[in-house]
């Protein structure tokens, strides 16, 4: 029986290939043309055409993928709109992932802090436009922060021989600009008891600021602004800013080394296009944390080159 299957399954199939092969067959026979040698040692591979890929945009994880995503949620969708583009938001977990995937080309639209992207300049991205902070300035500083009611914290020489947490060793708010304050006063890494970094992906901004609420640090360095991120889950009377540093050139958009410059220049004058009395612009930029977005040059970062070399940090 199995071979009576398997003959008849042979058959089937032969009677299929001779009714497909019949009229090639057929036009054969009745041709004149002589037939074509066709040699199979000879091949190209053809490739399917793709669809244009989505223009990646990613925010430097200074806070949580939740807030990061609030946050830029509705100005994405905006320069959808405006430029045509396929634009999608992203989220790598760390500053170290960010600079990386703009090395590898992963992120084309980078929006970092101004340590970051003089990073990423050294790998060929490039500064474009840059934003104005809620303060109305197109800068920001950093903030040094303990407890309120810890005694034995009341200014920076008291900072001495205690435990800091910051946010990143890439972060410039939340670490490079305090660390240069320090190093102003006399006060260098040596001098303190440990100097630690917020733990895992995102966040991170909000972990230093409920560390030092909790006590498990003695002071936190923040990004200015970013007691507003919490101030749902605890008395921001509790906190006291010990000191801010001195004012350095904003957030920064860049694109990555290679980009279309049309896509910059498409993205460019849609984000320069939004205005603060346009409401609806407003609550665009309002989630985002800003009050607009300019233009933006390479050497506008050179004063935060000048304080790396200072602290001779090898970036």
């Amino acid at each position: 029986m199995k071979m009576m299957k398997m003959m008849k399954i042979r058959m089937t199939t032969w009677a299929v290939l001779l009714a497909l092969l019949a009229p090639v067959a057929f036009a054969s026979g009745c041709s004149d043309e002589k037939p074509v040698k066709v040699d199979l040692s000879k091949r190209e591979d053809m490739v399917a055409p793709r669809m244009d890929e989505a223009i990646t945009y990613a925010y430097l994880p200074q806070y949580s993928h939740t807030i990061s995503y609030q946050r830029h949620r509705r100005l994405i969708e905006y320069l959808r709109e405006t430029t045509g583009l396929a634009l999608r938001q992203i989220f790598p977990d760390t500053f170290e992932e960010h600079v990386k995937m703009v090395e590898r080309g992963e992120i084309d639209i980078s929006y970092s802090n101004p340590f970051v992207y003089v990073r990423l300049a050294k790998a060929g991205a490039q500064a474009f436009a840059r934003v104005i902070e809620p303060s109305g300035e197109p800068n920001f500083r950093g903030q040094i922060i303990s407890r309120a009611d810890n005694a034995a914290i009341n200014s920076l020489s008291d900072c001495r021989g205690k435990r800091w947490i910051a946010v990143d060793p890439n972060s410039a708010g939340g670490y490079l600009f305090p660390l240069g304050l320090f190093y102003n006063h006399g006060i260098h890494l040596s001098d303190f008891e440990t100097v630690d970094f917020a733990p895992g992906p995102g966040g991170k901004q909000e972990k230093v600021v409920l560390a030092v609420h909790a006590g498990v640090y003695d002071i936190g360095t923040i990004r200015k602004g970013s007691l507003d991120v919490v101030k749902n889950k605890i008395d921001l009377g509790s906190i006291r800013v010990l000191a801010e540093t001195r004012a350095y050139p904003g957030w920064v958009y860049a694109a990555r080394k290679g980009l279309d410059p049309a896509v910059v220049d498409a993205i460019a004058k849609a984000m320069f296009a939004l205005d603060e009395d346009t409401p609806e612009h407003r609550a665009i930029l309002s989630a985002a944390g800003m009050k607009g977005i300019i233009p933006a040059r390479d050497l506008d970062y050179d004063p935060v080159r000048e304080l790396a070399e200072k602290l001779n940090l090898d970036r």
